[in-house]
């Protein structure tokens, strides 16, 4: 997964939504103590600087250097880079020590991780009791009735260029594997859908469809999924290049404790 995301690294901070605030209001009535949090694969930040208005202070983690280098700045947020290979003893140390993290994040990111690695290094550092671990994603989006088939049939073109990873957004993470006790915020097999509305214009609806992994890798194999055959096609079904549309990202969360 390491440097998957570095060439779109720049589109990807415009282009992806932001996660509503009451998410992580959530989040924080679920652990006693609002001291540190760890966000994981943090990219630009996103979640980092909603987790911020909850929690004193925020190590933000990320393999890739692109990504952190177009991160959105915060007092209370602190990025690191974490370059493969990194042992987990070094992050455990980077990260505040054994049994001193309030709240672990991971926004749009846990599929690309070594699941059994990564859990091992969350029950090390989640503080016992109270610490929550929580993790989301989303998949799909409602435009309009007009729109929708037309997305559609040009996410069917890009399958063949994802990585197998993706398998686990696809299935809106129900297989995921998730060893964690629930704390009414989904829990393995059983993920809470949530909705992100957004307002959002033809452009910067490209940008996102810009910003995806396959589109990126299917440009490298020569194969250009967003051809101006393609955009016009969307954009006449979204309504003109100009038409700002009230759109609606699918997601989902898996939260728990150890």
């Amino acid at each position: 997964m390491a440097g998957l995301f570095d060439k779109q690294a720049e589109i990807y901070v415009d282009a992806r939504p932001t996660y509503p605030a009451h998410w992580y209001s959530m989040l924080a009535s679920r652990t006693p103590r609002h001291s540190l949090a760890w966000d994981v694969g943090t990219g630009n930040g996103q979640a980092a600087l909603g987790v911020a208005e909850q929690y004193d202070q925020v190590i933000a983690t990320d393999v890739s250097a692109a990504q952190l280098k177009c991160a959105m700045q915060n007092p209370r947020v602190r990025y690191i880079h974490t370059p493969i290979p990194i042992s987990n003893d070094e992050i455990v140390t980077l990260i505040g020590g054994e049994n001193s993290v309030d709240l672990i994040t991971v926004a749009q990111a846990v599929h690309w991780f070594d699941l059994p690695n990564f859990y091992a290094l969350v029950t090390r550092l989640l503080r016992k009791p109270g610490g929550v671990i929580a993790v989301w994603c989303y998949n799909d989006v409602e435009v309009s009735s007009t729109f929708d088939p037309v997305m559609k049939r040009f996410h069917d073109t890009t399958l063949p260029f994802w990585d197998p990873n993706i398998k686990h957004i696809f299935d809106n993470y129900k297989k995921l594997p998730f060893p964690f006790k629930s704390v009414g915020l989904g829990c393995e097999g059983e993920p809470l859908p949530l909705d992100i509305p957004k307002e959002l214009s033809f452009k910067g609806f490209l940008s996102m469809l810009r910003s995806w992994s396959a589109v990126t890798t299917a440009k490298e194999q020569g194969v250009d999924l967003l051809s101006e055959g393609i955009v016009r096609e969307l954009e006449d079904a979204w309504g003109g290049s100009d038409l700002v549309r009230c759109i609606v990202y699918k997601a989902f969360m898996l939260a728990g404790t150890v």
